[in-house]
């Protein structure tokens, strides 16, 4: 290929992603830079802003509520994430079998995910409340529970954990189970015949050959979960609004009830930033492993 023909399918090429690269640069890298340098500032809602350098940095480094926030945060991720990648690989698996419900499994399993945060989160709450709260009530009925006692599942710090996780998985594992049907129609049925016919079972199969094809997706699979759920906000803002006493107080939390709370955008920026850092090297140390099980193999 000659060089003109490589340079005007370069240039064709970056036509093609031209508004990609301008939307994304406006919406996503722009923000990033934007949010650093309010970072930098002593920046209130009124009035003038100061810079002061790395101050709002240095200050987290002895907030005992900023780390909590973050033990918060990865006990969310260390419970949710596993969750929402196994019960959507099972999920994945039930609706992809050739059965007559086939089609309406794949709906109602995906249907809680076109819901917004807010219905999501309010029908979790319903549910999960004291005295009007549809469990305690099935609980009652089944007499299970005495009539006069009561779940507090959004006062207690360990049942409240319970309940946003199980309203996370819930709602978002329709996305990640779409995932994995794709993925598991990419796989060619001629290799389950030919393993039939050399007598392997159906869990052989299973382990054999639908695991080890499904590696890619699962390894996007975690990555994209572990990078939601340290984003988390909406549901636990919502349902305790990071109670009770702080125990689900998560880090996109504690950034926002500074920054519009305590009206100090600075410090709130400062902490978008961290959280930001703290992804990075999470997801570094991520692929830093995927590379080291590609090296053992």
């Amino acid at each position: 290929m000659s060089k003109q023909r490589k340079r005007k399918l370069f240039f064709t090429a970056l036509a093609f992603m031209l508004p990609f690269l301008i939307l994304y640069t406006v919406f996503t890298i722009w923000p990033v830079i934007q949010g650093f340098y309010v970072s930098m500032h002593k920046w209130g809602l009124m009035g003038k802003q100061k810079y002061i350098g790395f101050d709002n940095y240095i200050k987290f480094a002895g907030d005992k509520k900023f780390w909590s926030a973050l033990g918060n945060t990865c006990k969310f991720v260390v419970i949710t994430a596993p969750m929402l990648v196994i019960i959507a690989l099972i999920l994945a698996l039930l609706a992809n079998r050739q059965t007559v419900m086939k089609k309406g499994l794949r709906i109602s399993y995906y249907l809680p995910s076109i819901l917004s945060v807010s219905v999501a989160s309010f029908i979790a709450k319903n549910t999960f409340s004291p005295y009007t709260g549809l469990l305690n009530g099935v609980l009652h009925q089944l007499h299970i529970l005495p009539a006069n006692t009561e779940l507090q599942f959004l006062l207690d710090p360990k049942l409240v954990w319970v309940v946003i996780s199980v309203m996370t998985v819930w709602w978002t594992i329709g996305f990640t189970m779409m995932l994995y049907i794709s993925a598991l129609q990419d796989i060619d049925m001629g290799i389950y015949e030919a393993a039939s016919i050399d007598g392997a079972t159906s869990t052989q199969q299973l382990f054999r050959i639908t695991l080890p094809l499904l590696r890619p997706t699962t390894e996007l699979v975690v990555l994209l979960q572990l990078i939601a759920c340290f984003k988390v906000f909406g549901q636990i803002q919502l349902i305790t609004g990071g109670g009770p006493a702080n125990k689900t107080l998560t880090v996109p939390i504690y950034a926002y009830n500074i920054g519009w709370g305590l009206k100090q955008l600075g410090r709130s920026s400062a902490v978008t930033v961290l959280l930001l850092l703290f992804l990075l090297i999470v997801c570094a140390q991520y692929f830093r492993l995927l590379n080291k099980w590609e090296e053992e193999k």
